[in-house]
């Protein structure tokens, strides 16, 4: 009868642990995408400019999670400067005339869709530099003027997807390169 005042007769709680595993900060851009359909530079942008005239987000690109893996958007901390966060770069452009803006959602799902969560959304304008003359010359290399993107605490697991969602707000005249840099963080 003591036991159950004190508390010596129910199970003990422990706090949640990490998942076990080699844990690694790495980086996705579109060569990273599933296989046929978001995989390259030329297939991202004929799918952005189809639905350049959308009013709704459209799926841009997808990466499905590979077995044995856990994947979460974004790493490091934004609360601490030994965990620096990742940085984030994105354009979809016209190459020599012009940007093709608008707002790029990060999201994750189950296999079949039937479960998204939203991650985060950008204001591409602030994802790349002024300059259209390449994608080499549209990423931002001083960090004063990147963006970061923590670690979101949200992993995936086999078969889940990390997915990209665009909307376009300023359109240029034909989406013929995009690319992009988005930290994950990966457990295997």
């Amino acid at each position: 009868m003591l036991q159950q005042l004190f508390g010596g007769g129910r199970p003990q709680r422990t706090a949640p642990s990490a998942p076990a595993g080699v844990l690694s900060n790495s980086y996705v851009n579109v060569t990273d995408g599933d296989v046929g359909t978001y995989n390259t530079s030329a297939l991202v942008a004929a799918i952005i400019q189809a639905n350049t005239g959308n009013t709704s987000f459209s799926k841009i690109w997808e990466k499905t999670v590979s077995a044995g893996q856990m994947i979460g958007w974004g790493h490091g901390s934004a609360m601490s400067a030994a965990g620096r966060p990742g940085m984030i770069w994105f354009a979809a452009m016209d190459v020599g005339t012009g940007f093709e803006d608008g707002t790029l959602r990060l999201q994750v799902s189950n296999a079949r869709d039937t479960r998204v969560l939203f991650i985060a959304e950008y204001d591409t304008r602030a994802l790349h530099t002024v300059t259209v003359t390449s994608m080499a010359t549209a990423q931002p290399t001083d960090i004063l003027g990147m963006t970061p993107l923590p670690f979101t605490n949200q992993y995936v697991k086999e078969d889940s997807k990390l997915q990209l969602f665009f909307r376009t707000s300023t359109a240029t005249t034909t989406v013929d390169a995009t690319d992009f840099s988005i930290p994950v963080q990966i457990l295997q």
